[in-house]
């Protein structure tokens, strides 16, 4: 191929794409334009009609060629405008309309008015992940691998989705936030911690004036907690997981005295409020000595998986007595997942003191917006799908998720067209700021 078409194909999807012409994009690649489509099948869930008609008599080489090409998806309503941007680059004569999305489920191939093969996509897509689903077995827990498989090849899957039950672009600020006043709050972290600067960037939008405090700086009294109205505690691996997950960074607040009586001193302060997020939930929930209405907190166990979960989950937010999650109850939606140290351990009589005092915060759902134990939706395998729990005076919060990396909608791999600048779980950081007016 003339390398000058390689320029003009850049040119040509640079412009279709600034358009918003282009819905979908592959290139053709390893295993031709059969397996191009079939991925581009897999990934969206539909079912394609594929027309060689207009790439030659040679259905084979059609479907198995591996030269330079790429496939795009457009609305059949932008035909004619896409057509000429691609005439206007000079690529008519090597473009060809080759089909389009069906409603039965199935990937067929047809040359003129002959069908040549037909099948459903997720019969293909099964055997498409068989040796991933084989490796995945051996590797990790068998039964997640097996529910993961399921997850994959259902038709009915609907798919991501948001249902917010708040309004996400509220004027926040002239409602409840008092001009020019920026609390302090401790973005703390330890060795390993790697989530403090996302953290640090939510709150800051939320109104607050975001400190970076170390542990070190605490121990060495550089810094002290009641110079705090808010305290959030990041995600990461402090101590590498040494003594698991969260372990070894309360340990270093429970095993010195002067550390153990600061944080309980602050977590006893009913003017302020507390966030622990993944490895600051996991850390914050071994410290229940210390913080007030959480004897029924639980631990966090090994992922069920047996591996680390880096995924986009659905969760539904409860109606709880946590007040970052004020006035959000109801509302489903998208959300980052990374650990490996997540399934929260609880007994039955703790689970149902939570229930009944409303400290259930948030929990995972599948994309029917059930509750859900299942892998992946559930990436750890927490019993009723629980992932975040609060005190019983709703001050303090923890939850595994990981809403810092969320508050604006750019940050959504999908999200609703009518979402702006804000991503919903802002909301929840512009909470703790209304909490502390």
């Amino acid at each position: 191929m003339d390398y000058l078409y390689v320029v003009v194909f850049f040119a040509a999807i640079t412009e279709l794409k600034s358009e918003n012409l282009i819905h979908a994009y592959h290139d053709r690649s390893d295993g031709g334009l059969l397996a191009c489509i079939c991925e581009m099948s897999f990934a969206s869930h539909v079912g394609i009609d594929i027309h060689l008609d207009g790439l030659g008599d040679d259905d084979v080489a059609s479907l198995f060629s591996e030269e330079l090409g790429a496939v795009i998806q457009i609305n059949a309503d932008d035909f004619d405008k896409a057509n000429n941007i691609i005439i206007n680059h000079n690529l008519a004569l090597i473009t060809h309309v080759v089909g389009k999305p069906n409603n039965k489920n199935s990937i067929i191939i047809s040359h003129g008015r002959k069908v040549i093969y037909e099948e459903k996509w997720s019969k293909l897509l099964k055997l498409w992940t068989s040796t991933s689903h084989a490796i995945q077995s051996l590797r990790d827990n068998p039964k997640c691998a097996d529910e993961e498989l399921i997850s994959l090849i259902d038709e009915n899957n609907p798919g991501l989705s948001a249902n917010l039950t708040f309004d996400i672009d509220e004027d926040f600020s002239a409602l409840y936030i008092s001009t020019g006043v920026c609390p302090n709050i401790a973005v703390l972290r330890e060795q390993g911690v790697n989530g403090h600067m996302e953290m640090a960037a939510a709150f800051d939008r939320a109104g607050f004036n975001a400190i970076d405090v170390h542990m070190t700086d605490l121990v060495e009294k550089r810094q002290k907690l009641s110079d705090f109205q808010g305290l959030v505690a990041c995600g990461g691996f402090s101590y590498g997981d040494v003594l698991g997950a969260g372990g070894g960074w309360a340990k270093s607040i429970l095993f010195n005295s002067y550390l153990k009586d600061e944080f309980a001193s602050y977590f006893a302060n009913p003017n302020i409020i507390a966030l622990g997020v993944c490895n600051g939930c996991q850390m914050l929930s071994q410290l229940t000595e210390i913080i007030p209405g959480t004897e029924h907190w639980p631990v966090f166990m090994q992922n069920e998986s047996e591996q680390f979960e880096a995924r986009l989950v659905m969760v539904e937010i409860k109606l709880s007595e946590s007040l970052l999650f004020k006035d959000m109850h109801g509302s489903t939606l998208p959300i980052v997942v990374a650990h490996g140290e997540g399934k929260a351990d609880l007994s039955e009589a703790s689970l149902m003191y939570l229930k009944k005092h409303h400290q259930i915060s948030i929990n995972y759902i599948n994309n029917s917006l059930q509750v859900t134990e299942k892998y992946p939706y559930n990436p750890n395998g927490s019993l009723e799908g629980i992932a975040g729990f609060c005190n019983e005076d709703g001050r303090i919060t923890i939850m595994m998720p990981h809403p810092e990396r969320l508050f604006r909608s750019i940050q959504h791999s999908w999200h609703p067209s009518e979402w702006n600048e804000n991503g919903p779980w802002l909301r929840m950081f512009r909470n703790a700021r209304k909490a502390l007016d």
